[in-house]
């Protein structure tokens, strides 16, 4: 996606106010939003560096820039909540029955927030999605930790209001102290048991929505179709996250 159509422009442009510069101010014009985001969706779908920005769109320090206030203002977080509640009332999401998974993203360019692994420095980019793998929470953390202590800061990023019945991991989420914090949330967790687990405790009919776990990879997979988000190459965390939630903002508006 690196143009919009109008329908989708009108959907979103509330999001997404106008610059406002006197008129007779001498000096540069006003740039119209619409086509700074789309400088920005041409930026994460090749990955190119920001200076490589084709003349047919803004300069690229006006659209950095702009993309720089969107991140700090949750511009993107507001835009993808009301998306997703949207799609929710229309029938579209359904999160009944949601999975939870995480993938890991270089930072050769180094920055906040990055952790040391096996792999090197780098970010986990941890999602959650719905039965039709469409996403109803991202986040980015330092790849140094362990995905069940990341569960409960993934829903502060959480969209809508009703939590998932059935969240469905795999090993990695296989704790009995989060399977008991999450059930104080009316959230059960459902993952396979690690082979050095001595007592077994997870339902094997529970255990058989496992096998559409397939769900969240295929979300990751849609995920690195943006060359943007294969290398985090932003320094500031925040800047890498809104790129993360505008990909999943347009997965969310092809939906409509």
């Amino acid at each position: 996606m690196l143009r919009l159509r109008d329908d989708q422009w009108e959907r979103i442009r509330e999001h997404f106010p106008e610059e406002h510069i006197p008129e007779g101010r001498p000096g540069r014009k006003p740039v119209p939003a619409r086509a700074v985001l789309e400088a920005v969706l041409w930026i994460l779908n090749t990955g190119a560096q920001w200076h490589l920005l084709p003349q047919c769109y803004p300069n690229y320090k006006t659209v950095h820039r702009r993309f720089q206030q969107w991140c700090d203002r949750e511009v993107l977080r507001d835009m993808l909540t009301q998306l997703a509640n949207t799609l929710r009332e229309e029938g579209a999401i359904d999160e009944r029955e949601s999975f939870i998974d995480a993938t890991f993203a270089s930072a050769k360019g180094g920055g906040d927030d990055i952790g040391p692994t096996r792999r090197g420095k780098g970010v986990k980019i941890l999602a959650i999605v719905d039965r039709h793998g469409l996403p109803l929470s991202v986040s980015t953390h330092a790849a140094n930790h362990h995905e069940v202590t990341l569960v409960q800061l993934s829903f502060n990023f959480y969209m809508l209001e009703a939590k998932p019945e059935h969240l469905i991991g795999d090993r990695a989420y296989d704790s009995d102290g989060l399977d008991d914090e999450l059930k104080q949330n009316g959230v059960n967790m459902i993952a396979p048991h690690r082979s050095t687990r001595k007592l077994k405790t997870q339902d094997g009919r529970h255990l058989r929505r496992y096998h559409r776990r397939w769900l969240v990879e295929r979300f990751f997979a849609w995920l690195q179709w943006k060359r943007r988000l294969l290398i985090r190459w932003e320094y500031y965390a925040t800047n890498f996250l809104g790129f993360v939630q505008l990909a999943s903002i347009t997965m969310l508006l092809k939906q409509f």
